[in-house]
């Protein structure tokens, strides 16, 4: 380039100097911490904690009940088996995350040695981007990327696509004050990193490089945690505060009911056996503590989200955050970017409206190949512009009609060209045709072209006037062609514009960068199910107002002013008037970068929970700040690295799916906890009134340990792998206040496991006060004294005890999806896991020995305890029955 003459650029040791006080080119990455850091993270959850307290508290019931009572190790089994159950739910979740980060690293490689041409020295040379420092010389050419922040020293029709900073795709740039535009977001003299050279050529001179650019800036702000609460955490936290509140009452109860009983039944008080009653109670106590806490939780919950997070994958959503799964499914907002989410960032022909003879056909043709500056990469599957998009638009509609634009533009030699300014608002080429005459090409700004022309191929000004303010009212880009035929003397170009006198009009052609086809169903979908969307974009509010009409979000009918604002507008708004307002707001259109997060966190403010879509640099803060961020797949690498899930195909409508899969998930984890505190409250009661009563435990640690942690464990697993329901979608999101456990949940909860109680309770009783070796001896038997159980009694009480929550995990599948529990399409792997928990605990009685406090039942007492306990779900099937 000629500019090679007269930039001598940075010396090395500028060089050296400038980098020592600026630092290098290069985008401090976040800090992350160590693998066991990340790790020791999983240990804050609330139900863990709670798991941690209950584990502490056995291990100190264990060690008195070895040390000081002198029995066997099998009282550590307890607490091993508690934090066995930890270490799987926290082992689980950190490993599927770390899965997940491994798949997120293949998609976000960045890379900083691509080749940047510079001046240094007086010499032209290429440089890695991350050598760039401030003060260099920087030779931009078309389809690079800028590598930093700089002033325009050079610019010959050069225009940026900014979609990745602003959300704008096109830019025109130049360093003549004169064309500045003042509304742009970046001075029209100002280039920045990240942003790519759509066409034309420049110089510029480096102001900032790396974290001190506009893009470093966004990704240091992307890095600020936030710390948000997801609402599935709130909502763990209260059940939690529950659970600990309702054990320590229970807990405290049996304290002081049995000493009350102590001393009303004891006439001389003792101190020595006072102490040994005291300390038999605090067992009791804590023994009810541990039996409340539940164990599997924990584990259904990271069964649960990872079941989703690999199931997700498969429709295009990589979930690098779990808890993202379950809290797209409370969403109540989603904050939508415009280009490249809602329109699918690429130029295309909508309409052309030719005018000239058949005979002009060809030279309509000939003309978009020949006075242009695009080209098409035709190398991937799907054709890629290079240079101008709207050009580009031009060449793929050619392509789709059957022409050749590189064809057309060998078989036409270039004779002289006058490229596109913003004050021109033209381009012409002049071109020997292969007719063999010497042709004039012109394209532009349609009302200029028109009023160029002599021969108007009888359309009036109104009728063009008419079919742009149409287009236009559609946001659409219009283009006006015209050509003359000149002869050998002629002079079309001169003191650079056109002289040329005898121009006919060809037509208008209007060019769109289109909704994706699945968007508005997409929309109409997260809308239904009671989910606002708001578009925030760096467009023009005419074309952002426009969009919005397509996907049916925008209704010139009902909404106002109110519902739209402009950047300018939106920084002017004070907190307060932010908050009133920001529930109305439908659109911001001309936003800055830090807009959306602002938005973000005011809708938050609200009690929102709020999702955000996005796939530039200008998106990562708002990404990083919400409750979820959903960056693309083709997205940048900020704006990935500062999301939670990332939407692999671009594609709104897979939002759609992951709010069906977050609902679904939170069912399932509802169904399990109701499944879990049914049993809970059964053993629960048990040990309190057998506390008063001075009944035997019936549940040995071992057995508690099978049904607490390996039963229930598959019941977590059977649960989470029930598919997510459409119907779900028909619903509104639930309040961030609402509690986990719901009424009718209580209501199942309280009644199902009083039930089991009492039947449980009235068992136990009849067993102590007879000597049955079989269960068709019930009713014949007479009830006699407490002669304690035998092991036949307590293995028939086991397994009654079991089977009671087999067939209610059953219910717990049913409940409200208003179907029978036998609808098993899609449920494969929930009958496979109920079969392996059935089978368990066949062999656990049959061969569990002293192990277990077991010993073999008859067959026929398998067949009635499996039969009579089958009555708790034919129950349940009558009772969904009638609420149909």
């Amino acid at each position: 380039m000629s500019q090679n003459n007269h930039y001598t650029g940075l010396t090395d040791a500028e060089v050296l100097e400038s980098r020592r006080k600026n630092g290098g080119n290069i985008l401090t990455p976040p800090e992350k911490d160590s693998l066991f850091m990340r790790f020791l993270e999983k240990f804050g959850d609330p139900l863990i904690i709670i798991l941690l307290i209950a584990g502490a508290l056995s291990i100190g019931i264990s060690c008195y009940e070895y040390f000081s009572l002198g029995q066997g190790a099998g009282v550590f089994f307890e607490p091993l088996g508690i934090f066995i159950a930890i270490l799987l739910a926290t082992g689980l979740a950190f490993n599927f995350e770390l899965k997940a980060d491994k798949e997120f690293a293949l998609l976000n490689q960045v890379n900083d040695d691509e080749p940047v041409q510079v001046i240094r020295n007086g010499n032209a040379m290429q440089i890695a981007k991350k050598d760039v420092v401030v003060g260099d010389i920087v030779i931009l050419n078309t389809g690079e990327e800028v590598p930093a922040d700089g002033e325009l020293l050079e610019a010959v029709s050069l225009n940026i696509d900014e979609s990745t900073l602003t959300g704008e795709p096109i830019c025109h740039k130049t360093t003549d004050s004169a064309l500045f535009d003042k509304d742009a977001t970046f001075p029209s003299n100002h280039v920045m990193r990240g942003t790519k050279v759509m066409e034309g050529h420049g110089v510029m001179r480096v102001f900032a490089v790396g974290d001190k650019t506009e893009n470093g800036k966004v990704f240091e702000a992307a890095q600020i945690d936030d710390s948000v609460k997801t609402p599935l955490n709130e909502q763990l936290d209260g059940l939690g505060d529950l659970i600990t509140k309702v054990s320590y009452g229970f807990a405290a109860a049996i304290i002081i009911g049995r000493i009350i009983l102590y001393f009303l039944n004891v006439p001389e008080f003792d101190w020595v056996s006072f102490l040994a009653y005291f300390l038999q109670t605090l067992m009791v106590a804590v023994t009810l503590v541990v039996v409340a806490v539940p164990e599997g939780l924990p584990m259904a919950v990271t069964l649960s989200l990872a079941y989703s997070m690999r199931r997700m994958l498969k429709t295009n959503n990589l979930v690098r955050k779990m808890h993202a799964c379950e809290t797209m499914g409370a969403t109540t907002v989603i904050c939508t970017d415009k280009t490249g989410t809602l329109t699918q960032n690429q130029m295309q022909v909508y309409k052309t409206n030719f005018f000239g003879s058949e005979g002009d056909t060809q030279l309509f043709l000939e003309g978009m190949a020949v006075n242009s500056t695009a080209q098409l990469d035709l190398s991937a599957s799907k054709p890629q512009v290079l240079g101008n998009p709207t050009e580009g638009a031009l060449l793929l509609w050619l392509k789709e009609q059957g022409a050749d634009y590189a064809e057309l533009r060998e078989k036409a030699s270039r004779i002289e060209e006058l490229p596109f300014t913003t004050e021109r608002k033209y381009m012409a080429t002049v071109v020997k045709s292969s007719t063999g005459k010497t042709i004039l090409y012109v394209k532009g700004a349609p009302e200029i072209i028109f009023g160029m022309c002599k021969n108007t191929a009888g359309v009036t000004k109104a009728e063009i006037d008419a079919q742009l303010l149409e287009y236009q009212n559609q946001a659409m880009r219009t283009l006006g062609f015209a050509y003359q035929e000149l002869g050998d003397k002629d002079v079309a170009i001169a003191d650079g514009k056109i002289v040329a006198t005898n121009l006919t009009f060809l037509g208008i052609v209007a060019i769109s960068d289109p909704v994706r086809l699945d968007v508005p169903d997409a929309v109409k979908e997260v809308t239904e199910a009671g989910i606002k969307v708001k578009i925030v974009t760096g467009d023009t509010p005419g074309t952002a107002k426009e969009i919005g009409r397509q996907i049916g979000l925008w209704n010139d009918k009902t909404d106002t002013d109110r519902n739209i604002i402009t950047g300018v507008e939106f920084a002017e708004l004070t907190d307060k008037q932010l908050k009133e307002r920001v529930g109305d707001l439908k659109i911001i259109a001309r936003a800055r970068p830090m807009d959306k997060k602002r938005l973000v966190e005011a809708l938050q403010a609200n009690n929102e929970v709020v999702a955000v879509t996005g796939d530039g640099t200008n998106d990562a803060p708002a990404l990083k700040a919400a409750h979820v961020g959903l960056s693309m797949g083709d997205g940048t690498s900020v704006a990935k690295e500062a999301s939670d899930i990332t939407i692999i195909d671009n594609s709104f409508s897979s939002i759609g799916r992951a709010v069906m899969w977050g609902r679904s998930l939170y069912q399932n984890i509802q169904r399990f906890i109701l499944f879990q505190m049914t049993v809970n409250v059964a053993a629960c009661f048990i040990v309190l009134f057998g506390a008063f009563m001075g009944m035997q435990s019936p549940l040995t640690v071992t057995q508690m340990l099978w049904v607490n942690l390996i039963m229930d464990t598959f019941a977590a697993m059977a649960l989470a792998s029930l598919p997510p329901s459409a119907s779900v979608m028909k619903e509104k999101p639930r309040s961030r206040e609402a509690f986990i456990i719901n009424r009718p949940m209580w209501r199942s909860i309280i009644g199902v496991g009083g039930i089991f109680f009492l039947f449980l309770l009235g068992l136990l009783y009849y067993f102590e006060h007879t000597d049955i070796t079989s269960l068709t001896e019930i009713g014949k038997v007479a009830m006699g004294a407490n002669t304690g159980l035998s092991g036949y009694e307590l293995s028939l009480f086991f397994t009654i005890f079991v089977f009671l929550q087999f067939w209610n995990m059953f219910n717990a599948r049913a409940f409200e999806t208003g179907r029978s529990a036998f609808h098993f399409k899609g449920c494969g792997g929930f009958v496979l896991i109920a079969l392996v928990i059935l089978v368990g605990q066949i062999l656990i009685v049959s061969v569990g020995g002293d192990f277990f406090n077991v010993e073999p039942l008859k067959f026929t007492d398998w067949v009635i305890i499996i039969c009579g306990t089958s009555v708790v779900l034919w129950i349940g099937e009558i009772l969904r029955l009638f609420r149909k």
